[in-house]
């Protein structure tokens, strides 16, 4: 995997992203294009015309991402607009696209795992890079993303921690803050409180789960374009999550695509229920790499009618401040590394 290192100034950063993982960026771009036209019969100039909607409002009210996007396009030498898509890919085409996802939170003490596998496109693997951003007055961030896209799944220099499930659901808010730029504001929070502040005051602009944590424990945000929904610990300070809204959502209209999203959410949970001793990191790594229901379990592989499949897996110890990846498939391992964000 790539690594790509940026500070400075939010265009700084955005810069030295867009130059360093230029090719990757250009893969992507590639890749979403022809994957906008399969699955919802849109061309570029078609994304692009929407993805401008959310300018304004970016614009005024979250200028450094505004300026980092910006930078991105110049560094990578394309155009503004084919960046700011890849940003809010998620509003443009309204969850039709199926990452499938399954997270946790679990917090004992004064010890917080947060994890999950991520699942998506086999064909994006290639794409993914490790961004690693040190912004003049804000925490340090390490983070695994998509080349160009400049909020993901990672943590922060403050033991602030972030996953997300895509969850299919109608409906788009242009005046609310895209689902990837949300993640990078939870990267930017100083405590797991001012994560969730922030995404309150803002609303997040179309449909996911959000689980963010930091080592007094986690919440999840079960969001739509109408609401936002926290989900607290259990009673032995756990949260799961998978691709799909476990709460109501008044006048949401979801389309629950995954049809093993349940079916995971359920196998996660009787893991967990049946751990005996203390959860710690090596055992949420074996419960990610669980295949049953194969192909389509927690360990996910690509079947005959999909190209989805676990493309990396993390566990992050946010009272370390440290993460392990294991990309692709966790139970073939691709290779495993450890994110510390200092």
């Amino acid at each position: 995997m790539q690594l790509v290192k940026c500070q400075g100034t939010p265009t700084e950063i955005g810069v030295q992203h867009g130059e360093e993982a230029a090719a990757a960026i250009q893969r992507g771009l590639l890749f979403y294009k022809n994957l906008f036209q399969e699955v919802a019969g849109l061309s570029w100039e078609q994304v692009c015309g929407e993805a401008i909607k959310f300018m304004p409002m970016i614009h005024h009210n979250w200028p450094e991402y505004f300026d980092e996007m910006d930078g991105i396009a110049l560094g990578a030498e394309v155009g503004f607009e084919s960046i700011l898509a890849m940003n809010i890919r998620t509003e443009i085409a309204y969850g039709l696209f199926n990452d499938g996802c399954t997270a946790i939170s679990s917090t004992s003490g004064n010890r917080t795992l947060l994890a999950q596998n991520w699942d998506w496109q086999s064909e994006q693997a290639e794409n993914i890079i490790r961004l690693k951003i040190r912004p003049n007055s804000k925490p340090d961030i390490d983070m695994i993303t998509e080349a160009g896209i400049i909020g993901k799944i990672g943590l922060n220099s403050v033991g602030v921690g972030v996953c997300l499930n895509a969850i299919r659901a109608k409906g788009v808010d242009y005046s609310k803050l895209p689902v990837h730029l949300a993640l990078r504001a939870c990267l930017d929070s100083i405590s797991k409180e001012n994560a969730v502040e922030r995404l309150i005051q803002a609303g997040v602009a179309s449909s996911c789960h959000i689980l963010v944590a930091d080592s007094t424990g986690g919440v999840g945000l079960e969001c739509s374009h109408r609401d936002i929904v926290q989900l607290p610990m259990s009673d032995r300070g756990i949260i799961t999550h998978t691709n799909h809204f476990v709460e109501q959502h008044p006048g949401v209209e979801e389309r629950i695509n995954l049809l093993d999203s349940p079916m995971r959410l359920a196998r996660i949970n009787h893991l967990l229920s049946a751990h005996n001793g203390p959860l710690d990191a090596n055992a949420v790594e074996g419960m990610l790499k669980d295949e049953e229901g194969y192909p389509v379990g927690i360990c996910r592989e690509e079947t005959e009618e999909s190209t989805v499949a676990t493309l990396f897996s993390i566990v992050m110890e946010l009272h370390k401040k440290a993460a392990s990846v294991t990309m692709g498939r966790p139970v073939e391992s691709g290779g495993q590394f450890c994110m510390t964000p200092m």
